[in-house]
């Protein structure tokens, strides 16, 4: 993807990489070009669709259990049993993630593991920050949490 470069890998706890390891090009070269960079009709749906997933509690909740629990994953059982959701009712919400794209699913003997897609989710993160500050160098106010420095006492 133009204008994205890949940040030094970065992981978290579990193991799996942080949110950050896409990370929009902040260079004066490329701040003026950044500028006019119109997302592709196929980039907004990939969106809309991540975000009208994650725009319902359930769904959020299981994402963002997903995500803790690094590329592993859980069981399907076992999100259920962490967010108190029935089985009809989690297999509906991992259904919708799975078709943004947001989960994968892995089979292991007669169990289903869900884990949460961190390409999907960086690119994503990617989407909806690519143009901040019209391209220029970001203030640390607008810039991901994760990617903060933090400022000497």
């Amino acid at each position: 993807m133009e204008g994205v470069t890949a940040a030094p890998e970065q992981r978290c706890e579990s193991g799996g990489l942080a949110a950050t390891a896409l990370l929009p090009e902040r260079t004066p070269a490329r701040a003026s070009l950044m500028r006019n960079v119109t997302p592709s009709k196929d980039e907004n749906g990939k969106a809309i669709e991540a975000l009208a997933a994650l725009a319902q509690a359930s769904r959020l909740a299981i994402f963002r259990l997903l995500v803790q629990q690094g590329p592993e994953g859980l069981a399907a059982g076992e999100i259920a049993e962490h967010l108190s959701l029935p089985g009809a009712t989690l297999s509906f919400h991992l259904k919708e993630l799975a078709r943004a794209e947001l989960v994968s699913v892995r089979q292991a003997g007669r169990f289903m593991y869900y884990s949460a897609n961190y390409q999907s989710m960086n690119d994503l993160i990617e989407y909806l920050t690519r143009n901040c500050c019209q391209g220029a160098t970001c203030d640390i106010s607008c810039a991901p949490a994760a990617t903060r420095k933090r400022r000497a006492s």
